[in-house]
């Protein structure tokens, strides 16, 4: 790992973490696997006894829990098998679509010089100038609306639905191989964890579309509201959010978000000493883009936009990557 804002010796320091047993043996991930995938079963059986209303928000938590985990295998975690890694992620549990799909945006997403640009960024939360000029009334405020808490969660699931299904019927139409073999073995564990479902469990295959798949992504997309801003500098545009345990625990301390994009191979148990280790010079880092809480900023940002939804700065960042070489 070598890393030019890291000094040798604290590179040294991060080297001798990962050589440790926990990092090497990655035990605290094996067991995160266990735990959701049991939680998750447990709760299908229980849910005739514990009733919708119990069971669904649980549900849906542990369904949120599992996206943070295939967020930790696209990384590279617990194995070095990326293949293996693939096959740990690729059971539904929140359904909308696969764990390949999933990894090949994400991995674009991580070209840190283009962090933000819409269009080229597959996780921004702004549109193009061109397009807001382009667009309707209501597609418009429904950009705007998905800049608060509120509207992130409830509309911003959907949208991302409704795109990231648009994208893969493109890609089927153009023969693209690729996408077959990631949406067919998907559309076939789907169907199988929705037979199970109805089969097992208080859901139907409806209600756990719509009382835990939904709001599981809803859950998930708090956690990137207000992960990145516009600035020029792309250490600029990464949040660090002091959470508290609980969220980071369901967030596998994504958090600390700045230093994952940093280091993006370091396992999610090691994140926080990175973090405590190099505070001040994070905080520094990020120039100030610092986060109390997700639930601070839920409560700021509930109905007003963390930001504009045209990009302010789109055509001085698109000038800045194209001078470079």
């Amino acid at each position: 790992m070598s890393d030019h804002y890291l000094n040798e010796t604290q590179q040294r320091q991060i080297e001798a973490w990962l050589q440790e047993p926990m990092a090497r043996s990655e035990w605290p991930t094996w067991l995160l696997i266990a735990a959701i995938y049991g939680a998750w079963l447990a709760l299908i059986l229980l849910s005739p006894s514990l009733g919708l209303l119990v069971s669904a928000p649980l549900l849906a938590l542990v369904s949120a829990w599992h996206l943070s985990l295939q967020h930790e295998l696209i990384h590279g975690h617990p194995t070095r098998s990326t293949r293996l890694n693939h096959l740990l992620g690729m059971p539904p549990l929140s359904l909308w679509y696969p764990v390949g799909v999933y990894r090949t945006s994400h991995l674009l997403h991580h070209r840190d010089e283009l962090l933000t640009l819409p269009g080229v960024d597959p996780e921004s939360n702004y549109v193009s100038q061109a397009d807001w000029e382009r667009a309707g009334p209501w597609m418009r405020f429904v950009w705007v609306a998905r800049k608060t808490a509120l509207g992130r969660f409830l509309l911003g699931p959907g949208l991302a639905i409704v795109q990231t299904w648009r994208d893969a019927l493109s890609q089927l139409a153009r023969g693209q191989g690729h996408a077959l073999r990631d949406w067919l073995p998907h559309w076939l564990l789907v169907a199988a964890l929705l037979w199970f479902v109805d089969r097992f469990s208080a859901f139907s295959a409806w209600q756990y579309l719509l009382l835990v798949a939904y709001p599981a992504l809803s859950l998930a997309m708090e956690r990137s509201h207000y992960e990145h801003r516009a600035a020029l500098q792309p250490q600029h545009r990464i949040v660090i959010n002091e959470a508290g345990w609980f969220m980071r625990l369901l967030f596998l301390n994504n958090n600390y978000h700045l230093v994952h994009h940093d280091l993006p191979r370091l396992p999610w148990y090691l994140i926080p000493r990175v973090y405590r280790a190099h505070r001040a010079a994070y905080l520094e880092r990020c120039s100030g883009f610092v986060q109390p809480g997700y639930a601070a900023q839920a409560l700021r940002y509930a109905w007003t936009p963390t930001d504009a939804a045209v990009h302010p700065i789109e055509a001085a960042l698109l000038a800045r990557v194209e001078r470079q070489p």
